[in-house]
């Protein structure tokens, strides 16, 4: 395997799907196929086999479903994320889903180098949810309740949004016109409310709870 190259695991129990995001990783370099999966229950047995960095988990496959087989990846093997991948519109299964810990959620009509982009970007702890299951999603994020829960404020929630989509704090600094010991306050305020111990971990709950509006990285994006 070549330096740098970022271990992805497919799991969907249609050989086609499998077939042709297979031929998807193979055109980019900095991606590695390291392991199939027909069900969740493989799945789980892969990464603790090939310690991948992303599995792109289908919702709806037998023995073991993507959402059970999301928790028991993310409870054990917290270093890998995962992109749920869907072609039904089903809000509930899929916030089960983010609920579960999955970083990322796109619908399995994605492009390649969509795809490449949010494998890249969930490896670096970013999360992508595709337009049309943001849209999907919104109403429930906008009534959310859970924005009173973590007592982020104003700011904060300006600052969470920066780190969901991957800025530094030297980024976030610049971005918000503040200074850099302002940026990383309020970063480490963010960490401490949402009781997570790093920014990947801080963009998974921000992406499941709706705590901020998701960057939207697939629409007009060359």
């Amino acid at each position: 395997m070549k330096r740098g190259q970022i271990r992805v695991i497919i799991a969907d129990d249609h050989v086609m799907v499998r077939s042709g995001l297979r031929l998807f990783l193979l055109a980019f370099e900095d991606l590695k196929l390291v392991g199939e999966a027909a069900n969740g229950e493989d799945a789980i047995r892969l990464c603790s086999r090939e310690k991948a960095d992303v599995v792109l988990m289908d919702m709806v496959m037998p023995v073991v479903d993507g959402v059970r087989a999301t928790k028991e990846i993310r409870d054990n093997f917290p270093h890998t994320q995962i992109i749920g991948l869907t072609s039904f519109y089903e809000s509930e299964m899929i916030q089960r889903m983010l609920d579960a810990g999955a970083i990322s959620f796109l619908l399995k009509s994605i492009s390649a180098t969509e795809l490449a982009r949010a494998i890249r970007d969930a490896a670096n702890g970013k999360a992508t949810i595709s337009p049309e299951i943001q849209d999907l999603l919104r109403g429930r994020q906008l009534a959310s309740p859970n924005l009173s829960k973590y007592d982020l404020s104003a700011r904060e929630r300006e600052v969470l949004a920066c780190i969901m989509r991957g800025l530094s704090n030297a980024d976030i600094a610049q971005e918000l016109v503040i200074s850099l010991s302002t940026a990383k306050f309020h970063v480490s305020r963010i960490l401490a409310k949402l009781d997570v111990s790093n920014r990947a971990e801080a963009v998974s709950l921000a992406v499941r709870e709706g705590l901020v509006s998701i960057p939207t990285r697939l629409k007009n994006d060359s």
